[in-house]
């Protein structure tokens, strides 16, 4: 799919420890056969309150997923479109396939408030309960790096220019 066919539809499929964790329709704003952008609304039941950051009916998500890299990052804005920040999963690369777009979720998350004054690492005890640095150390490592190399952009030039 080429930049062209944007607002195409897709079905987000976020896996997990081999289970289908969450899927959800998506419109496909942009695909440049590297990244592929998606929007779509909140598509969990009801409110989630991190304590940090609360998503809710209305938010709104623009999701880049990489086919070459192990993150996605998905923007986070109000309905209204203020932003909340960047919520950023550890992934490994993602497959777009035959409509579906398949994300497997590595436990690892990032998250960036709107302002950057805030970035926190996040789940990092389930990365370890996971196992997965024992079945497939080279997932892992790639993980690790991953979620260090959007720390470190985030705390200096900020995801805005990764995403741009």
């Amino acid at each position: 799919m080429s930049a062209s066919s944007a607002e195409a539809a897709v079905v987000v499929a976020l896996v997990k420890a081999g289970r289908t964790k969450i899927r959800y329709p998506a419109d496909v704003v942009r695909d440049d056969g590297v990244r592929v952008t998606v929007r779509a609304p909140w598509a969990a039941p009801g409110v989630r309150d991190f304590g940090f950051v609360r998503f809710e009916p209305g938010d709104v998500f623009t999701e880049h997923y990489w086919r070459d890299r192990w993150f996605a990052v998905k923007e986070v804005r109000t309905g209204a479109g203020g932003l909340k920040g960047w919520y950023c999963d550890i992934t490994r690369p993602t497959v777009l396939r035959d409509g579906e777009l398949l994300v497997e979720d590595l436990d690892l998350d990032l998250w960036v408030s709107a302002d950057g004054s805030s970035v926190l690492r996040l789940d990092e005890d389930e990365f370890e309960e996971s196992g997965l640095a024992g079945r497939d150390p080279a997932a892992a490592g790639a993980a690790l790096r991953a979620l260090d190399e959007l720390e470190h952009l985030a705390r200096t030039e900020g995801l805005a220019a990764l995403l741009a």
